[in-house]
Parts: C-alpha cells; sequence; structure tokens
C-alpha cells in the first residue's frame, strides 16, 4: 500500500511539470481573494459593517486548491512550507479579526484589521508569488 501511495505522489509530481502552463485552482482562489480585498475596501468606506464582516470569513475561510495540486505545491516550497503555512495563518487570523471589528461596527478597529490583513497578504507575496509563477507558468 505504502508503494502505491508514493507511486502516486510520484506521478503528480512528474505530471505537475508537464502542465506547468495550466492554470492551479490556487490562480482562481488568490483572484477571488484579490477580489474580495476589493469588496472589503469598497465596505470600509461606505461603512457597510456586514458586507465587510461576511467578506472577510470568505477571505478566512477561502477554498483550498484539490489535493494532487496541494502536492505539487508543497514538493515546490519544499523546506519552505513552514513559511509558507505562516503566513496563510497570519492572513486567516487577520480576516477574523477583520470580522470582529466589522460585527462590533469599530471603525478604526476595522481599519487596522484590514491593514494587517494587507500585511499578512502582501508579505506572502513577496515571498512567493515570483517564484510560483516563474515555476508553474513560466516568467512572465
Amino acid at each position: 500500500m505504502k508503494k502505491r501511495l508514493f507511486a502516486v505522489i510520484g506521478l503528480f509530481i512528474v505530471a505537475g511539470g508537464a502542465h506547468a502552463a495550466e492554470p492551479l485552482a490556487l490562480q482562481k482562489i488568490m483572484k477571488d481573494l484579490g477580489r474580495n480585498m476589493q469588496v472589503v475596501t469598497d465596505g470600509i468606506s461606505r461603512e457597510d459593517w456586514d458586507l465587510v464582516a461576511q467578506t472577510a470569513l470568505q477571505i478566512a475561510d477561502h477554498p483550498q486548491p484539490p489535493v494532487g495540486e496541494k502536492m505539487r505545491i508543497m514538493s515546490f516550497v519544499g523546506t519552505d512550507m513552514g513559511k509558507f503555512r505562516a503566513h496563510d495563518g497570519r492572513t486567516h487570523d487577520a480576516a477574523r479579526a477583520l470580522d470582529k471589528a466589522a460585527r462590533l461596527k469599530d471603525g478604526p478597529g476595522v481599519i487596522a484589521a484590514f491593514a494587517t490583513l494587507q500585511s499578512a497578504c502582501h508579505g506572502c507575496h513577496r515571498e512567493f508569488r515570483k517564484p510560483f509563477v516563474d515555476h508553474f507558468y513560466g516568467s512572465r
């Protein structure tokens, strides 16, 4: 059974290189997160705290890539997987804090939580976006 599992894992890794130009599910997830960030910005500007709270939860609970894609990502990230997960954890925590502040209708708290969320996103993008794009899609 273990040999079969490792064979399947190996197949995903090898197949990953053969389909490097195909968009990952992660790409759609990230685009949706970007749209959600814009919705939050709009909600903050209009003081629509319900919209901000609802969208913050969508950010915190965003979909995960399929298992095969996760394996390709983990294979690529390698020893930096802890950093990658830490960035993701900070993003989830910041989005939850944004939800909480919005439910309290705490404008300054919402703005501070959103700044923390943006910083969490930026930290991950700064470290991983270019290498991901180069590896999975080739230099653009």
